[in-house]
């Protein structure tokens, strides 16, 4: 009888693990909050870790004061429609609402 029970609790267990595997597969990769983006779209001008460029005068989104001094909605719109004067592009046509609000939550992640 103990060997039955035990054995149970193994195939249980194994079919368990078998099914959360299986869910997490079906889900798809995890969102990584606009990294993976950031490097394809933004990083050959604000640099690979936000820090920016000086000689390019873009800003240093690791920096407290520069994160202080960004509205979220300032943020998003100078990735939609660019910046005058300046070699920000506009990103309206190429990204999604979405994929916007995921660079904005991502910059906000690099403030330390």
């Amino acid at each position: 009888m103990r060997f039955q029970v035990s054995t149970f609790f193994k195939v249980l267990g194994v079919g368990a693990f078998l099914l959360i595997f299986s869910l997490a597969l079906q889900a798809g990769p995890a969102p990584d909050g606009g990294g993976d983006l950031f490097k394809q779209k933004c990083s050959m001008c604000h640099g690979v870790d936000g820090k920016g460029y000086s000689a390019l005068k873009t800003p240093d989104f690791t920096d407290a004061k520069v994160q202080a001094s960004l509205m979220d909605k300032e943020i998003k719109e100078t990735i939609k429609n660019g910046k005058k004067g300046t070699a920000m592009p506009a990103f309206a046509d190429r990204l999604s609402d979405e994929q916007i609000h995921s660079l904005v939550t991502y910059l906000r992640s690099l403030k330390r």
